[in-house]
This record gives C-alpha cells, structure tokens and sequence, in this order.
C-alpha cells in the first residue's frame, strides 16, 4: 500500500498551493484531480485581479501555476477518490481499486463538483456505486445503470458490461468506445433515484424509468460529502477554522469549497496555510 504524509484532493489553485508547500516541507503528497485541473480557470476569458498577472487568460494562468507544480516535482494523480476512511491516526484512500494511507487529507474539490441526486445518499452502499473496479462484482448477471461525465471511464464501462447482464448507459459526453451488445444507450441525464430498503428504479429526465439493482455514477471528481462523510457544512460549504482546519481531526479543506469569495488569491492563500496545518499535524 502507497504511504504518503498528506493527500490533497483536487489540483485548482488551491490544491496546487497546498501540494508545493507540502513538497516545499520536505514531506511526501499525493495530489488527486480530474482531467482538468480547474475547469472554471481554463474557461475564464481574462483575469486582471490576480497580482503580477494582470490582463493574462484563464488558461494561461493555469498552465503557470501547473508549470511551477511540476517544477517543484508534484504529480498529478487523475483518477478518482471513491471513498476517504478515517482509520485511528491515519486515512485509507480508495483510489480505484488501489489504496492510499495518508496522515493527512486536504479538500480542495471547488464548487464545480456535480450535485447530489435525489435519493443518492439514501442508497448508497444500496445500489449506489461510485467504482465499478470496487464494486462491479456484486452486480454478475443483473441489470444496471451507468452515468459517466468523461471519456476516462469507458474501461470502467468496458468491466461492467463484462459482469452485468443488462447496462443502461447514460454518458454526459461524445462516446468512443464501440458498445457491447448487452449496452443500451441512453440519450438523457439521471433526475431521480428510487426505492425502498434498496434502489430498484432509475428516473431519467426524459420521463423514462429504468428497473435497475445497481447504479455507477462514474465522476472525474466527487462532492466532499460523497467522499469523507461528517463533515460540517455551513452554507453548503465546508466549515473551516482559521488553519482551514475541518470538524474532522486530520481534514483540512482550502479554496472555493470553503465559501466566498471564489478567488484564486484566496484559494492560493488558503491552500498554503492548510499545507503547513497539514505538515503540523503530520508531526503531532
């Protein structure tokens, strides 16, 4: 099993600032994001408000603050955090069908991360799955639905049809990959999910209703809620103290996901302060 000292999970500003100043402290991080590490950045058409780089693109700023991780020596991991478990003094990270052991853990997911489904936290561990590598294997020989946001997972849609009998398949993207004969997809976005003791029926937005036994919400990038439950929100936004220290001992979090203002000074701000939190509480 990989052993790092502190976990970051997310690679926007604010995870980036947080993973050079943990490399900086001679300590060991494994910095997790999507493909894109801050989609709202490399969209942004200018920005003046960042001090030193006035006038320069969204991306272009990015691709700086990317050069100077990679500079420092961080990589960037990009797969998907499933799960974050408190185990005594350190955290078991599922990271696909691998773990992680890390002393710390840093939230920097941004408010980009898709919304919660109704009845999503209801079943999950019931029928609600975010790893097909995890979890495929419960579901041999029944009907499932998939919903994937990236081109990333179609290996992990590959496993599924593999397994299950019926898969539904419902991509938020142009599909690559030629599908299996036992793959039915699905033009449309899940709204809803239902049942009693287990999740049994998929609404889609189109009206349809799907018998399911299982659904995969394939993500690039999960809400924190999703990963670590516990955690203390206010205004929908992970309540920090003044060291981006969480309700949970060893979990900060930096950035957008903390609340307002959205600004990239105060994610680089922030993520620096959780990072030197997190190498104290490394040593404690």
């Amino acid at each position: 099993m990989q052993q790092v000292d502190v976990a970051i999970i997310g690679c926007g500003p604010a995870g980036l600032s947080a993973a050079i100043n943990v490399k900086a402290q001679n300590r060991t991080v494994l910095l997790v994001g999507p493909k894109i590490c801050s989609l709202s950045l490399h969209k942004a058409h200018q920005i003046n408000n960042y001090l030193g780089f006035y006038g320069v693109s969204g991306e272009e700023l990015r691709q700086y603050f990317l050069k100077h991780a990679e500079a420092a020596g961080i990589e960037i991991t990009r797969v998907t955090v499933s799960a974050i478990y408190p185990m005594g003094k350190v955290f078991q990270l599922q990271v696909r069908d691998k773990f992680v052991e890390a002393k710390a853990v840093i939230l920097t997911t941004g408010v980009t991360a898709g919304k919660v489904l109704p009845g999503e936290d209801s079943f999950l561990g019931k029928g609600v799955s975010y790893c097909a590598t995890c979890d495929g294997m419960f579901y041999r020989d029944k009907t499932i639905a998939v919903s994937s946001d990236a081109v990333e997972h179609e290996d992990e849609v590959r496993l599924l049809a593999e397994i299950a009998a019926k898969v539904y398949y419902l991509p938020q993207y142009e599909v690559k990959m030629d599908l299996p004969n036992n793959v039915e997809l699905l033009d449309t976005k899940i709204k809803k999910l239902k049942g009693s003791d287990r999740l049994e029926v998929v609404e889609l937005e189109n009206g349809q209703e799907l018998t399911v036994e299982g659904v995969f919400l394939l993500k690039e990038q999960l809400a924190p809620t999703q990963i670590i439950p516990g955690l203390e929100f206010v205004d929908r936004h992970i309540k920090v103290d003044e060291k981006m220290a969480t309700n949970i001992p060893g979990v900060f979090a930096a950035g957008d996901v903390t609340g307002r203002p959205y600004q990239i000074a105060k994610a680089v701000g922030q993520g620096q302060i959780a990072a030197f939190s997190a190498v104290a509480w490394c040593q404690e």
